[in-house]
């Protein structure tokens, strides 16, 4: 008999987090009492407190992570610090910058500074941050990075070394859905399939109806996309990806402007710093200056 197959102690805990069930990701992690070595039972702290940051419980992970916390995990009480606190965000910033320069070999640490710079709008800063790691998770944020910058050909290069490295593994299936949604056509069907495999492994999460929902968007099936974005809700009804989808949608089902404008002030309400927020309200500042000069001035009186 050939050699046995080494068992992933984390492999629920990871695909939970990597499909968006955070909840169900820290259930499975705390019945890991007796991780099989200390490297395990530090990986289990981070899915952990990554799924807590997840679901905005900040105070939790700035509680239970200190300073003699290990280091590949106290990158997460600056990454929670960063998404708690406004006032705190630069110090946090000039932090993670250097540490990233000074720090090999921290994955955490790589995959926080990605995380606060594609916040932050830095795609650029993210993306050579990524490149210090050879890990699937790295490789994948590079997927979304330029996928975001529009550069499809690019991103195929590094889904190929995803499926190089582990074709089966569920970031690589996620990575290739993406691709699939961004390529359109045919391909969108086949995104559909990935996520419904998901769905059918994991369960349906918000991250996967939202992704099924928007293959049935570009394929112009408005009430499928309806019935997939409403049961998302039903399970975060914050997520901002899922309310900007709900926006976009109203306009093809012709429910009129009341629907996508109770989405709208939910999105600004939730998350008044998210990108497409900031968009929206310098397009709106731009339109009023636009209107101010070219709008009638009043007339000189006599």
């Amino acid at each position: 008999m050939g050699p046995q197959p080494e068992i992933d102690e984390l492999f629920e805990v990871k695909n939970f987090f990597y499909t968006g069930n955070y909840q169900q990701c820290i259930n499975e992690a705390a019945k890991i009492r007796k991780p099989s070595t200390p490297e395990i039972a530090t990986l289990r702290d981070i899915f952990t407190y990554r799924s807590y940051i997840a679901q905005n419980k900040f105070l939790v992970v700035l509680d239970e992570i200190q300073i003699a916390s290990a280091p590949e995990i106290y990158p997460l009480k600056m990454l929670a610090e960063y998404l708690h606190s406004k006032s705190n965000r630069t110090a946090v910033l000039e932090q993670i910058a250097v540490k990233v320069d000074t720090v090999a070999g921290n994955e955490t640490l790589v995959l926080v500074a990605a995380t606060i710079y594609i916040q932050e709008g830095n795609l650029d800063a993210a993306y050579r941050y990524l490149h210090s790691s050879e890990s699937l998770e790295a490789l994948a944020f590079m997927v979304h990075i330029l996928l975001a910058l529009d550069r499809v050909d690019l991103a195929l290069k590094k889904l190929k070394e995803m499926q190089e490295k582990d074709d089966d593994a569920t970031l690589t299936q996620l990575a290739q859905a993406w691709i699939h949604t961004a390529l359109g056509g045919d391909k969108l069907q086949d995104a559909y399939y990935i996520y419904q495999e998901l769905v059918d492994k994991f369960g349906a999460t918000p991250l996967l109806l939202n992704g099924q929902a928007v293959t049935f968007i570009g394929q112009g099936k408005y009430e499928e996309a309806d019935a997939a974005l409403q049961e998302a809700l039903d399970k975060d009804s914050n997520n901002a990806e899922i309310l900007i989808n709900m926006i976009a949608l109203q306009k093809h089902l012709d429910k009129g402007p009341e629907m996508s404008n109770r989405y709208l002030s939910q999105l600004r309400d939730a998350h008044p710093e998210h990108p497409f927020i900031r968009d929206l309200k310098q397009k709106e500042t731009d339109f009023e200056k636009i209107c101010q000069q070219y709008g009638p001035t009043n007339p000189v009186v006599a």
